[in-house]
């Protein structure tokens, strides 16, 4: 029995971090390049923005990476941002989550588009 609970653990270590988990993206989520300048300046699309106070940054193993971490760093993301337009939640895409296509850059995409939840996709209507 014991053999077994350590082969399994085992088997459940040796497996990518990213095959153990997909990460689900609210329907708010925009698709975006991000610079961090100098925190909380960014750069968005090449267009200057800010990280809201309590802003979360996750890096692709979805723990929490500080701004001044990967400042300087182009990253592509998908982010959502607070009332006041500055970005809330940051999530740095994997390989197989920039690979999800297509995925909304701006808002008028993710009006015009429908996005299934379940499968984390979006199509255009």
């Amino acid at each position: 029995m014991l053999r077994c609970v350590t082969l399994a653990a085992a088997v459940v270590a040796a497996l990518p971090a990213a095959a153990q988990m997909q990460r689900n993206f609210p329907a708010n989520a925009l698709r975006g390049e991000l610079v961090v300048v100098q925190p909380p300046e960014v750069r968005l699309n090449g267009q200057p923005a800010r990280l809201a106070p309590g802003a979360r940054i996750r890096g692709e193993n979805n723990m929490l990476v500080m701004s001044g971490a990967i400042a300087g760093q182009r990253l592509v993301v998908h982010y959502t941002r607070d009332g006041n337009g500055n970005l809330f939640d940051v999530w740095v895409l994997t390989p197989a989550e920039l690979a999800r296509r297509p995925w909304p850059v701006d808002e008028a995409q993710a009006q015009a588009w429908a996005f299934d939840p379940l499968a984390q996709t979006w199509s255009r209507r």
